[in-house]
């Protein structure tokens, strides 16, 4: 393990320039502490988890010090906001402060999120506060725990320092980790401000770092484009599969690895509610759960257009028509799981559907419902069940079909069948509430709750003696919390 002294950078993205970056320092917190960190995430850099807890990490990353190294930068890119486009945008309070390699030979951006003011913060502050980088944090690893690909958090650094939102806050950073930060907003800024040499310089700097294996297809920007559909879809399909809105799917939140990226306004889903919406800035519902994967499709268009000096339109029409039919293989593949499933037959899909059905229209709890359909035989387990939903007649209807597709599934213990839900079915998940109570303990001084929540996260399928409050349903005043994009 190393020291925090001892990481190897090469500022890959750095090298590009000022036409794709701006060097910006960034600007320290008062009084910087450690409000949590992730041992898993350090371990992505080769750092001694001790390293955590000495007052030179709290420094580090609140701003104070910086590696020799390092070359701190605020990217430029654009994006689509809600349907709209926005010809620049960038990081208003993040920086790349620089990339580390590791042993096994991975670069991992270091982002700092809440680090000032750049050239790109147009009104605002450049800084974060203590509940953003704690749900950031928490939502982060806790989506890597479920297997949603996603960036990766390693600490929130809280701080004295005011900040003023609806009310006066403290402001905090967080270390966020990521092979790229690159957007699909990064490759529409260079299309609509028609510099095609620097477009071009983009295309390949990312195809050769993240996209080699496309390097050998005839087509190599086609192919990029394709990985990038498939990986988009499975991450998509993972989100609907889990019940997780993002909440903000502009472009420029979007990256070009497929990675769930920039958490604002995001929640799990309670009771199964298709229509949600999770950002209460989202008046129209453009971001509700449904729409997410029409919306991903949008997504990839935008970039689509973008790559047009590169790829030609047909292909990438073709190429666009892959995502449907890869969301639904990959989204079917998991609920099949979900349900205790090891074979497909056709009328899978409609007896998935049937059950959301049900589900939305009696308020049952997503994750509990799915994990608790494990714990017995399927006859008991849904007749345990049977309760929570109101319409009876609807549900014995659908258990009797799930029932008799147990039977055909195949020939295995109720033990085999208990191990392999329970495996993607999660006891826990990061609830609104949950991450409040986290939340207002830390604002008052006490971090022990983040850390606690967090612990707890990064086993979503285990069940931990002890913690049986982060397994039950929320409390009414918890369903209905509002999150905006300034949280």
């Amino acid at each position: 393990m190393k020291a925090l002294d001892e990481l190897t950078f090469d500022n890959r993205f750095a090298r590009l320039g000022d036409a794709f970056s701006t060097h910006v320092l960034p600007e320290p917190l008062d009084e910087p502490r450690l409000v949590v960190a992730s041992k898993a995430a350090m371990a992505l850099l080769d750092l001694d988890p001790a390293a955590a807890e000495t007052s030179v990490f709290a420094e580090l990353f609140g701003g104070h010090k910086l590696w020799a190294e390092a070359e701190p930068r605020a990217m430029v890119y654009s994006g689509h906001q809600f349907g709209g486009y926005t010809p620049q945008l960038g990081d208003g309070r993040g920086l790349l402060l620089g990339e580390v390699y590791n042993e096994a030979g991975e670069h991992w951006d270091l982002h700092l999120k809440g680090a000032g003011m750049t050239p790109y913060s147009r009104m605002g502050d450049g800084r974060a506060v203590l509940r953003s980088s704690i749900r950031e944090f928490l939502a982060s690893e806790a989506l890597h725990a479920l297997g949603i690909p996603t960036s990766r958090a390693l600490c929130v650094i809280g701080s004295s320092t005011p900040v003023w939102r609806e009310k006066q806050e403290r402001g905090a950073m967080v270390l966020r980790l990521a092979h790229s930060h690159i957007r699909f907003g990064h490759f529409e800024y260079f299309y609509y401000t028609k510099k095609p040499e620097q477009q071009a310089e983009l295309a390949e700097h990312v195809l050769n770092l993240h996209y080699p294996e496309c390097r050998e297809q005839p087509e190599p920007y086609l192919a990029m484009f394709r990985e990038i559909v498939e990986r988009n879809a499975e991450m998509i399909a993972k989100w609907q599969a889990y019940g997780f809105c993002h909440g903000v799917m502009n472009t420029d939140n979007m990256s070009i690895l497929g990675i769930t990226f920039d958490f604002g306004p995001f929640a799990f889903l309670d009771d199964f509610d298709a229509h949600f919406i999770c950002n209460h800035s989202d008046h129209e519902g453009r971001y509700s759960f449904s729409n997410q994967v029409p919306i991903g499709q949008w997504n990839l268009s935008a970039l689509a257009q973008a790559l047009t000096p590169f790829i030609s339109v047909d292909a990438l029409k073709e190429a666009l028509g892959l995502y449907l039919p890869l969301y639904q293989a990959h989204y079917l593949d998991l609920m099949r799981r979900r349900l205790g499933l090891t074979t497909a037959e056709d009328a899978d899909q409609q007896l998935v559907e049937r059950l959301l059905k049900l589900m939305q229209n009696s308020g049952v709890d997503y994750t509990l419902f799915l994990r608790h359909l494990g714990d017995e035989p399927a006859a008991l387990a849904v007749a345990r069940l049977r309760d929570d939903f109101v319409d009876l007649a609807g549900f014995d209807a659908w258990a009797e079909q799930y029932k008799a597709r147990v039977a055909r599934d195949g020939d295995y213990t109720q033990e085999q069948r208990r191990e392999r839900m329970h495996a993607v079915n999660p006891l826990y998940i990061l609830r609104n509430y949950l991450a409040q109570n986290a939340i207002a303990a830390a604002e008052s001084g006490d971090y022990s709750e983040v850390r606690r929540l967090h612990d707890v996260l990064t086993r979503p399928f285990e069940e931990q003696a002890g913690m049986e409050q982060y397994a039950q349903r929320p409390p009414d005043w918890g369903k209905h919390l509002e999150i905006s994009c300034s949280s």
